[in-house]
Formats: structure tokens, C-alpha cells, sequence
């Protein structure tokens, strides 16, 4: 385990979440800011998966990155100050959109990291509205400026087109594609140019302003400084006057815009070049927020006591209680379950106790340390602000805040994200059957989007898509030793009847000493859709004596649960007992709970039954361009189109009722629809008949 060094406080340390559409190049930036920086002696390859936080087998063997990576490293910026700052790169496919939330509910600067060549997509479209959600301040780098058809201006145009946001180009490309060697900074009015330097790096250096952009860079320097004074009343006064700040005075004005959302800076690079990677740096530091502008808002009971919780920000104090916020949980083969988190408030060191706010349980902290992709940084304390993880913590779990103290708190994050696509697992053998229910407990601790449902016959895990499930199935036989295949979801019928009838549950049997005598006589009849099972006897006389009528019950609801006709289990019954016989000796409870099972049974065969499918409540966002096709693929599964609306971001929302065997790849199809643009929640809301000529087969 390597060392590092300790923490200088809050306002030096930068929390930085890399996110964008998949392969805009997070990976890759990450690998070359951690190269510039000096933390690693060469960059990493995606494609030959030697990456720093593309480090899994799952992630070296797809090229793409499926969990959210974290890395350290030192930056010392041009004002001689030394930062800290912690990379999360992200995943930029929809599967993993849950290590999205997780960066964004720790990060305190999102860097939006868009293609040069591809422009904006639809992972830049949903990683832009999280960002809204979460209320993270924004920095855009346009990266891959290298490639062949690269063109910022076009991205710059594109990014304006597509989000209402007030964005600041503060570089020019210097060349471009395979030309590109420098950029221009808009507001030194200063060229900087890239050359090979020592040991591969690639070093700039500062120059004037190439005539042939020099007159686009003064424009937008023009521009740019316009809008920066005008959300400052000094500034702004001098600019009138004639009087136009300096680049230092410039940039402290818009640190502020980038905190408070009022500007959105757009800068290139080049990850393989090096091209403009060290300024990224630079203004990632000098202009993204610390820990300290941004304080974690957390939950905290009612002191009234009415049972609402109440927010709460936690300043990033180092001097104040201690409290963490774990946001990610790994299984390491080597030191067991790794808790990562940040600290929200206080000082945590080594052989400190930790305490569940939620379930007052404690441990002692044996060792924390930084992470650098698998590599773990030894540190003796971290301070408010700052990333770290700790090994064997019992009481953590991924979302918890613990702390040093008991306290009612629980952490705010961004709202959960329900499965969308859902698989039944199957034990290869009896081993992995005995050992997959805790394998899948410790599997979402790691994953909180995965769901784990072991009620019925199957073992369902549910997830945001094909390769999300793939990957939790891969992990499942490396990490944890369980070998499973995987088998469509059953979808659950159910069975009803739709006319009352009368029969007789007769049951008599003597062989010898005591036999078994009952009889009962029903009336079985349909209840209203969703009322399940009522029992109702109307029985006078005692013909059947009151002991018995329970076991009747019971072996009506046994009856229902075993399947009707076609094989699925019976719904929305009413069974009335109207009369019966019993014998003073043969009759028992077992007697009665056949002869009630029989009836029910005859009553199913007598009144013929008819097939329910399930019908889900289907909520679909599109872009408005894609609102026709996906209705008319709505329509075509015999969806039931409810309403539309349009949203204030532009996409229209469409609500249906759909059945439950139409959505099974309904998310992968939505995708496909849209470009990606897409999504879709579902939720149970009722059974309807199935209609004639389609199958339902068991």
C-alpha cells in the first residue's frame, strides 16, 4: 500500500465528477490529467485495459467503463498553490447511471465531458438534466480534439442549441483534428502551444495569438469578459468606464458564476496529445468550488416531532463533528468490503469509531487511505471535504452517514433509480443455490440499482438494462463464488371465474376405524377485479358445525393457490358456504379442508375460467420527435394511451397502461426508438383479462 500525504484543508481540495455520453472520453482524460499530474509514469490504454480507473474485468473486457472509477492526484496551479483533487469517472452508459448519482451526491464540480467529433448526445442530454437535479455547478470539456473531423466551434454551437445555460468558451483550438497544437486563452489573450517534453509529457508554453485566429479570439474575448462583469457591480462600473479587470480579477468573479450556476466555462483537450490537458487542470481548480462553498444538506428529524424530516446543511468544517457520507461500496478479494465515502464535517483518523446514524451500530476505523484506481493511498487522517475509504466497516452500507457520535441524520441523495429490466437467475448446482441469496445481499451493497426479489419460484434481479444484469452475473461467479444462468422473468397470470355456480365438496373414505367424512355445499362466485378471496358462510342449523368452517376456508384458499384450469393461481373469489353434513365421528378439520378444496375445484371446472394478465402504468419521456413512434409502439403492445404533456425541458411525457409481457425488453426497444433519449418507470397497477389468441403458456 502506497503512502500519501495528508490533507490541507477544504478550500485545496476538489471533488470532480467526469460525466458525459459513453465514449465522449472521460476515461481517457482522467488517465491523462493523472499522467500530467504525475501519478502515473505513462496513460493507460482503454483499448489494451491498462487503464487507472477502468481496472474490473468486466470493464477491461468490454472497453467500456461499468462502475464509477475513483483516483487522486496533486495538482499545483499556476498561483503556486498545491490541490487535491479526486477524479470520479463515470460510466457513460445507461446501465450504470447509478454511479452517476453516486458522484453527483459527493462531487462539488461536475466536468461534462463532450466528443469533439460526436457533438452532443443523448448521455450529454441525461447527464445535463442530473446535474440540474443534484444542483452540481457545471465546467464542459470538449475532448477528443485530436480526432479527424473534430470541430469545437460545432460543439460550442451545439451545446447552445441544446441547453438553455449561460456557457463561456475560454479557449479557441490552436489547429485542429490532426493539426491541432495549442490553444487560445480567451481572456489572457494568450496563445499556448504544445511541444514533446521530458519523459513524454507534453509541456506548454505561452505565445501571441496566431493572426489567423486572432480576431475570432478578441471577438470572444470581447464577449466572454461582457459577461462576466455584468454579475458584478464594481467590475462592471470600471468595465463602462473603460477600465476592463485583469485575468486574475476575472477569473475570482467567475469562480463565483461557476458556483452559483451563472456561467458554465467550455474548454478543449486533447487526452492523447496532452494538448490543453494541463490547462483543464488549471481551471478546474482555480475555478471549481471547494468543499467549503459547498455545504452537504442532509436529513434530520422534526424537533416538533411530527414525523417529517427536515433539511439541514453540514458545513465542511474540519474542527466540527465528525460525520462521513459512504457513497460507494467495493468487494476487494485481498482486504474484504471497501467503504468509500467523503468527508462531510470533523476530522476522521485512524483507530476513530464510526456510528450508523441510521442503526447506531459502531466499528473502529483500522486504516484509511486514497484511492487511485486499485491502488489504495495510505493516509493517518482525512479531514472535511476530502475522499477516502476504509476496509471492514460492518456498520456501513452504500448511501449511510456515520459519525462520530450518534446523531439522527440521514444522508440526501439524488431519488433512486427503479429496475427497468429484470432477469430470473438459476443455480447451476446446489451449492450456488445455497449460497446466492447472500452473494445477491453483498452484491447490492455494492449496487444499489440492482433489485432482489426471492418471494416467488424465481430468484429475479432486476437492473437498467441488458449489460447492467450481465455484468452483476459476471461478478456474481468471480467474486462471490455463484455460478447462475439466467431465464426470463414468468409473468404472473392469474385465474378467475365469471359466473357464480353451486357445487358440492363431498369427501368419505372408511377403511377401518375412524374415516373421513364432509361434505359441504358452495356457492363460488366472482368478487370485483382485486378483491382477492372473501369467505362467507350462511350455513343455518349447525348442518355444518361452526369448529369446521376455518378448515373449510383453508382448503378454499389452498385450492385457489394451487392453480386453476390453465395453471396459474386463482384471484377474486367468493366462496359461501349455504350447507353441509358431518358425522359425530368421522368428520375432522382434514375432512373439511379436502371437502372445501374439492369444491372450489369443482367450481373452477363447472364455471370455466378466464386467464388475467398483469397491466402496468407505463410513464414514457421522449423528445418530441420521437413522441409519434414511440406511441405507435406503445399501440403495437397493446398499450392503452392515457394522457401527454408536454415538460418544461422540452421532452413530452406519455402515460399508458400496459400489459407486464410487453415490457419485458421494453427498455432496450425504447432506446433503440429514440436514439437513447428515452426512458420509461413502470409500476403494477391491475389485472385485466387476457385477450383471446394470446398465449399465456405456463
Amino acid at each position: 500500500m502506497a503512502t500519501t500525504s495528508t490533507s490541507t484543508g477544504p478550500a485545496t481540495t476538489r471533488n470532480v465528477a467526469l460525466v458525459g455520453h459513453s465514449g465522449s472520453g472521460k476515461t481517457t482524460l482522467a488517465e491523462a490529467f493523472l499522467h500530467r499530474a504525475g501519478a502515473v509514469p505513462r496513460p493507460g490504454s482503454v483499448a489494451e485495459g491498462t487503464t487507472v480507473c477502468d481496472h474490473e474485468p468486466e470493464e477491461v473486457a468490454r472497453g467500456i467503463s461499468v462502475s464509477l472509477g475513483v483516483a487522486h492526484l496533486d495538482w499545483r496551479a499556476p498561483d503556486g498553490t498545491t490541490y487535491q483533487v479526486t477524479l470520479l469517472d463515470t460510466p457513460g452508459s445507461p446501465d450504470f447511471a447509478g454511479s452517476v448519482d453516486a458522484a453527483l451526491a459527493v462531487a462539488d464540480l461536475a466536468v461534462v465531458v463532450v466528443s469533439a467529433v460526436d457533438g452532443v448526445q443523448s448521455g450529454t442530454e441525461e447527464v445535463w438534466r442530473r446535474c440540474d437535479e443534484a444542483g452540481i455547478p457545471r465546467l464542459v470539456v470538449v475532448s477528443q480534439e485530436d480526432r479527424a473531423r473534430a470541430s469545437f466551434r460545432a460543439v460550442l454551437a451545439a451545446l447552445r442549441a441544446a441547453f438553455d445555460a449561460p456557457f463561456a468558451p475560454l479557449e479557441l483550438p490552436l489547429g485542429e483534428e490532426q493539426t491541432l497544437h495549442g490553444v487560445a486563452d480567451v481572456l489572457t489573450e494568450r496563445a499556448r502551444e504544445y511541444g514533446g517534453g521530458a519523459q513524454g509529457v507534453w509541456q506548454g508554453h505561452d505565445e501571441e495569438v496566431p493572426a489567423d485566429v486572432r480576431d475570432e479570439e478578441h471577438a470572444l474575448h470581447d464577449e466572454v469578459v461582457e459577461e462576466i462583469v455584468t454579475h458584478d457591480d464594481d467590475q462592471l462600473e470600471a468595465y463602462l468606464g473603460g477600465d476592463e479587470p485583469g485575468p486574475a480579477d476575472l477569473e475570482r468573479t467567475l469562480a463565483h458564476e461557476v458556483l452559483t450556476g451563472e456561467a458554465v466555462p467550455v474548454l478543449l483537450a486533447s487526452a492523447v496529445t496532452g494538448v490543453g490537458v494541463d490547462r483543464v487542470l488549471d481551471l478546474v481548480c482555480e475555478l471549481g468550488p471547494s468543499p467549503a462553498d459547498r455545504p452537504a444538506v442532509v436529513a434530520l428529524p422534526d424537533a416538533a416531532g411530527s414525523g417529517e424530516a427536515v433539511t439541514s446543511e453540514v458545513v465542511a468544517d474540519p474542527a466540527g463533528d465528525a460525520l462521513v457520507h459512504v457513497f460507494r461500496t467495493v468487494v476487494d478479494p485481498f482486504v474484504g468490503q471497501v467503504s468509500v465515502f467523503k468527508v462531510l464535517s470533523g476530522t476522521v483518523a485512524t483507530g476513530d469509531r464510526l456510528v450508523s446514524t441510521a442503526t447506531g451500530a459502531d466499528d473502529r476505523v483500522h486504516g484509511l487511505f486514497r484511492l487511485r484506481g486499485r491502488e489504495h493511498l495510505a493516509v493517518d487522517r482525512v479531514v472535511a471535504g476530502d475522499v477516502a475509504a476504509v476496509a471492514k466497516l460492518s456498520a456501513a452500507s452504500t448511501g449511510t452517514l456515520l459519525a462520530g457520535r450518534r446523531m439522527p441524520v440521514a444522508a440526501r441523495d439524488l431519488p433512486p433509480r427503479p429496475p427497468v429490466y429484470a432477469l430470473a437467475l438459476r443455480p447451476v448446482s446446489q451449492s450456488d443455490d445455497d449460497k446466492l441469496s447472500a452473494a445477491l445481499t453483498r452484491l447490492r451493497a455494492e449496487d444499489a440499482t440492482l433489485h432482489v426479489d426471492l418471494t416467488g419460484s424465481q430468484a429475479v434481479l432486476g437492473g437498467l438494462g441488458d449489460t447492467h444484469l450481465a455484468v452483476a452475473v459476471e461478478r456474481l461467479e468471480r467474486s462471490f463464488g455463484v455460478r447462475v444462468t439466467t431465464e426470463p422473468v414468468q409473468v404472473a397470470y392469474r385465474e378467475t371465474i365469471t359466473r357464480a355456480v353451486e357445487v358440492e365438496g363431498r369427501v368419505k373414505k372408511q377403511s377401518g376405524g375412524h374415516g373421513q367424512f364432509a361434505v359441504v355445499r358452495l356457492r363460488v362466485s366472482p368478487l370485483p377485479r382485486g378483491e382477492g378471496f372473501a369467505f362467507v358462510s350462511s350455513v343455518v342449523g349447525g348442518s355444518v358445525p361452526r369448529q369446521y368452517l376455518p378448515a373449510v376456508e383453508r382448503g378454499a384458499r389452498e385450492a385457489m393457490e394451487s392453480g386453476g384450469p390453465h395453471g396459474y393461481p386463482v384471484v377474486d373469489l367468493r366462496v359461501e358456504v349455504l350447507d353441509g353434513k358431518a358425522h359425530s365421528v368421522d368428520s375432522s378439520d382434514m375432512a373439511f379442508r379436502t371437502a372445501g378444496g374439492v369444491g372450489v375445484r369443482e367450481a373452477l371446472a363447472t364455471a370455466g375460467t378466464v386467464v388475467l394478465e398483469p397491466v402496468s402504468a407505463v410513464t414514457v419521456t421522449v423528445p418530441p420527435d420521437a413522441q409519434g413512434d414511440v406511441m405507435g409502439d406503445l399501440s403495437a403492445r397493446r398499450g392503452h394511451i392515457t394522457s401527454t404533456d408536454s415538460l418544461p425541458d422540452g421532452r413530452v411525457r406519455i402515460d399508458a397502461l400496459v400489459p407486464e409481457a410487453e415490457l419485458t425488453r421494453y427498455v432496450l426497444d425504447l432506446r433503440s426508438i429514440t436514439g437513447g433519449r428515452g426512458s420509461f418507470t413502470a409500476a403494477p397497477d391491475r389485472y385485466e383479462v387476457l385477450p383471446g389468441g394470446v398465449g399465456a403458456s405456463r
